[in-house]
Formats: structure tokens, sequence, C-alpha cells
């Protein structure tokens, strides 16, 4: 009879573990947020979940350890509202400014609290190590993959064939950057509106002429779309 119950016993346990280290990274993550990850502690992280350092210790063992696992979970969920939504969106430019369309919802949601990609690069832009280089890593697959929808927009013809890919991404880019700035420490009550108008130029400097058949001819309900997006 104990034969029968004890491997039922041993797969709640590492389950229960698993359901213990998600509280804890959740925990740390809206800490990390407030007081950024070098704020991070065992002792922390104990404290906000009541429970004990030994017991936060036991599922990550250094605090480090903790750091990277915030890091990866933050990625995560990043891509979870960001990018894999913008997927569903046509290849080129609708898919590109859905991307920026769910960037923007997410650093909107992100001025009172922090990004953790904004607040680590300045904790550790000088402070090669583990963390660093997580953080490096998760932010250069998010921007390859910004660059890869730029790029994309030039095979559709939406962007003009000659339109420099890795400019477009890094003006996007630049353009998060100060409405972080603007919008958390300036507190410029224009800083997402202006945002939304730098993406616009953005894509307007580089739009792809519209052919003259086009022009000659209504436009359709996909083309209206497409072009409501670049002006």
């Amino acid at each position: 009879m104990s034969s029968r119950t004890a491997p039922a016993k041993a797969s709640r346990a590492p389950q229960k573990g698993q359901q213990t280290k998600a509280v804890i990274i959740d925990a740390a993550l809206n800490l990390a947020a407030q007081i950024g990850l070098e704020g991070l502690s065992i002792g922390a992280i104990a404290e906000v979940t009541q429970m004990s350092k030994s017991g936060v210790f036991a599922h990550f063992g250094s605090r480090e350890e903790l750091q990277i696992s915030v890091v990866r979970e933050y990625h995560a969920r990043f891509e979870q509202e960001v990018f894999y939504p913008a997927l569903s969106a046509a290849r080129g430019l609708p898919r590109l400014t859905a991307l920026f369309g769910n960037w923007m919802k997410r650093t909107s949601a992100e001025i009172d609290s922090g990004c953790i990609y904004i607040s680590g690069a300045v904790e550790f832009d000088d402070r090669p190590g583990p963390v660093r280089d997580a953080l490096a890593e998760s932010v250069n697959i998010w921007l390859a993959a910004m660059l890869r929808a730029v790029e994309q927009a030039k095979e559709e013809g939406h962007l003009r064939a000659d339109a420099d890919a890795q400019q477009i991404a890094f003006e996007i880019h630049a353009l998060i950057l100060a409405l972080h700035y603007e919008a958390r420490f300036l507190r410029s009550p224009q800083s997402l509106a202006r945002a939304h108008t730098g993406f616009d130029n953005i894509i307007s400097r580089s739009a792809a002429p519209e052919p003259a058949k086009a022009r000659a001819k209504p436009a359709t309900s996909a083309a209206r779309n497409a072009l409501k997006a670049v002006v």
C-alpha cells in the first residue's frame, strides 16, 4: 500500500517546489521593478514572501542566480506581451507597427514601476559578469526581432529598398529610451504622443512610394490600413 502512494508523494514535492520558486521570482520581479536588480537580496525577498532566508536560498543558491532568474522571467513576460501577439499581424509594416504598439503599451504600464532592461543597463553597463550577460542577451534578442521586422517591411515593399534597416531599428529603440526618460524622470505629459509621432516620422521617411496603379484605383481595405500605418 505504501509503495503505491510513494510515487504520488514524490511527484507532488517537485511541483510544490516549482510553485514556490515561481512565487519567489514573481515577488523578486516586482521588487526589482521598483528598486532595481542591484537592490535584490535573499533577505529582502525572504521578507517580502514571508519565507526564511534559508528557504529562499535553497531555490537559488546565490543572489546572482536570483537576479538572473528575474531577468529571464522579465524577458519571458516581455515576449508574451510584446513579441508573440505581433506575429498575428501580416509580415512587413503591419507587424512592425504591431511590435511598436505593443512595446508602447508595456512602456506606458512601466512608467510608474520602471523597466528592468533600462534600469539594469544603468546598473550593469560597466560591470561584467553573468547578470550583465543575461541582460544583454535578452535585449539583443528583442532588438534582433525588431530589426528583422524592419527587414521584412523592406522585403514586402512597404519600405524603400535602400532604407537602412539598422538605422530604422536604432531610431525606434531610441524612441523608447527617450520616452522612459521624458515620462518617468521629467514627467512630461506629451511624451507618449511624441513617441508615437516619432515612429510615424521614421516610417514616413523610409516608406516606399505608392505605385502609380494603386493611386489610380480606389484603395482596398488592406491598402487603406497599410497607408494609415505609414501616415
